[in-house]
């Protein structure tokens, strides 16, 4: 049996602004590539499908065609949502995915209840798949407990839930089909790739070895690095598909290529993913810049100036660079300036504050005083609406 996983592909994701739909559909047709050219039996796609709960047609409308042409490859398709996904939305479309073929879980549930199914495949192997999709920290550890308990008492109740939601969704595993187990959780020993949600990251996490040793693989989402975790079985993060945020650094993407037989141990291979735009970050002062303009291709560019602000400063960086979506000012030297107490008198004068504004941050300028004050005329000066 041929297992593709995939995860966090966050369709909707937008970069300062900038959207990345024409990106998504890319690497999304890519996937779709690689799932028909290696005769895929089943396609895992471990969670955050969407990067907001109330995605935009447009995002619907490129996740759930990519969710049916993965479908028309002939392969079996199994999604969960994850922490960015509205479990209620997916719900409301099972009907239609079940025509599809598609099979979706929007909550944790009994494996009677369909917690668990059972997919015979074009291989002739049986899979035999455990659904864990995001558990929330507030589903299990009541609001009073949080407000008065123990934080490690919390996490301990929430690790001890989700082993005994594993030992029962994966009770059922036999040595006569391909166990699989596709979950969207932060598991002990990860390596954050960036860009995911802090609070969902460090606040709710388990030890690997919830996953018995009878299970083929585990199909995580949720960390956006791709890489495999030490445990009892083969464990795994997909990955996001392609660099989402700047603090993605590991400059790796791809999908996971598992081949699994029903009674030996599954082999696993990345397939790299190249469609996604790099997301690269440079820094230096103007002259050092101006000898990097040309030099980036068409990666989005995240620009630290490190000098002086000047009026103009980032339309200068701008015009050198496209395709710069952050320009950040970095002073050299600058450590910050303590705050003072402020009159309330200082308060009624704009002048004043923005004078303020510039001492606390060391600017000296007074062509910026005077262009502030040029402004604040003429906006005085203009009629009222």
């Amino acid at each position: 049996m041929k297992i593709l996983h995939t995860a966090d592909w966050h369709v909707g994701r937008t970069l300062r602004g900038h959207g990345r739909a024409d990106e998504h559909r890319a690497v999304l047709d890519e996937i779709v590539a690689i799932a028909q050219n290696h005769a895929v039996d089943l396609v895992l796609v471990a969670g955050d499908q969407f990067d907001r709960t109330v995605p935009t047609p447009e995002s619907e409308q490129i996740v759930y065609d990519a969710l049916l042409r993965l479908a028309r490859t002939g392969a079996q398709v199994v999604v969960i949502a994850g922490n960015h996904d509205n479990p209620r939305r997916l719900t409301a479309i099972r009907p239609l995915l079940d025509l599809a073929n598609i099979v979706s879980a929007s909550h944790v549930t009994p494996p009677d209840q369909g917690g668990v199914v059972r997919l015979a495949t074009p291989s002739g192997e049986t899979a035999c798949i455990a659904l864990f999709p995001f558990q929330s920290k507030r589903g299990i550890v009541k609001a009073e407990a949080l407000m008065t308990g123990d934080p490690d008492d919390h996490q301990k109740e929430y690790a001890d839930r989700c082993r005994r939601i594993a030992d029962a969704l994966c009770a059922g595993f036999s040595a006569d089909t391909v166990n699989l187990v596709v979950a969207h959780l932060t598991v002990v020993g990860a390596a954050t790739g960036g860009g995911e949600r802090t609070a969902h990251i460090f606040d709710y996490y388990v030890p690997a070895d919830i996953f018995p040793a009878a299970t083929h693989y585990v199909a995580l989402g949720h960390i956006h690095r791709p890489q495999r975790i030490p445990g009892r079985c083969p464990i795994r993060y997909a990955g996001s598909p392609f660099a989402l945020d700047f603090g993605e650094t590991h400059g790796e993407h791809s999908v996971a290529l598992i081949e699994a037989e029903a009674g030996k141990p599954a082999s696993v291979e990345r397939i790299p993913l190249k469609s996604g735009r790099a997301l690269t970050t440079i820094r230096g002062g103007s002259l050092q810049l101006a000898q990097l303009a040309g030099t980036t291709g068409d990666d989005f560019l995240r620009v630290i100036v490190e000098e002086a602000p000047t009026p103009g400063l980032a339309e200068q960086v701008r015009d050198m660079f496209p395709h710069a979506v952050d320009v950040v000012l970095a002073q050299p030297g600058k450590t910050g300036t303590e705050r003072k107490a402020i009159d309330p008198g200082e308060l009624r004068d704009p002048r004043t504050q923005f004078q303020r504004y510039l001492k606390e941050r060391d600017i000296e300028s007074d062509e910026l005083v005077k262009l502030f004050a040029e402004l604040l005329e003429e906006e005085y000066a203009s009629p009222s609406p």
